[in-house]
Formats: C-alpha cells, sequence, structure tokens
C-alpha cells in the first residue's frame, strides 16, 4: 500500500496594484527635475558660447536656435561646471552624429577616443631626394 505524497505550495499573492497617482507624482516630478537641470545649464552654455555648431559651424539665431543642443563632452548629463569646460553646442544633426558615433565604436568594442590602425607609409619620405635628381638632369 502506498502513502499518498502530498505537497503544499504556497499561495503567490497577487501582485498590488500600483497607485497610479502616486505613480504619475513620481513620474511629473522627474520631468521637472530633469527639464530644470536642461534649462540651467542650457542658458549658461548659451550664454557662454557663441551660438555656432561646433562640427558644423552653422550660426543659429531667434527661432532656429532650439535647434542648437548642449553636448557633454565626457557624455555624462550630470557633469556640469560652471566654466562650461564639458560642454558644447552642436546643431541637432551634428549632436546625433556625435551619438550615434559613439554608440557605432562601442559595439566595435571600442572606446571613442581610441584609434585604428595608423598608415605607416609616406608618399613623400624620398621627395627631396626625387627633387635633387631632376635638377641634376
Amino acid at each position: 500500500m502506498s502513502i499518498p505524497l502530498i505537497i503544499e505550495f504556497p499561495v503567490m499573492a497577487k501582485s498590488p496594484v500600483p497607485d497610479q497617482s502616486r505613480l504619475d507624482r513620481v513620474i511629473a516630478e522627474a520631468r521637472r527635475h530633469s527639464s530644470e537641470r536642461e534649462a540651467t545649464y542650457r542658458e549658461r552654455a548659451l550664454k557662454l558660447y557663441p551660438w555656432i555648431c561646433g562640427r558644423c559651424a552653422r550660426e543659429f539665431s531667434g527661432v532656429r536656435l532650439r535647434e542648437l543642443t548642449v553636448h557633454h563632452k565626457d557624455h555624462n548629463h550630470d557633469n556640469n561646471p560652471l566654466d562650461g569646460s564639458n560642454w558644447e553646442l552642436l546643431c541637432i544633426y551634428c549632436h546625433e552624429n556625435e551619438h550615434a558615433r559613439v554608440a557605432d565604436e562601442a559595439a566595435r568594442g571600442r572606446s571613442p577616443g581610441d584609434q585604428g590602425p595608423v598608415a605607416t607609409h609616406n608618399p613623400f619620405a624620398d621627395l627631396q631626394k626625387r627633387l635633387d635628381e631632376k635638377k641634376k638632369n
């Protein structure tokens, strides 16, 4: 005769329903802090630097000024020194290109500052010798 094996599993309580109003408050506060932080360093950068893209050298003013963004050189948005040494103003296109370039380098397993193989051929290595020979002839 066999004894039936009875295994009791603990009853899992339903996951609590998130308090929607609390979530809304947290999200609103996070967005407010983000926009305050952005407005602060953006305004400072616009006061410090000329309204010119640091890459393509396009000038911005008036309504088009919104296309000029603040790029953090070290990619740390919390590193905002008062002298602006971690910032550069880039247009939205150059800013996107910069972040895409960094992402591409990361996908290749290289850091953005790494340099690929350097060419060793110097086409002008014996230029002086060739010019001297040409003078003799």
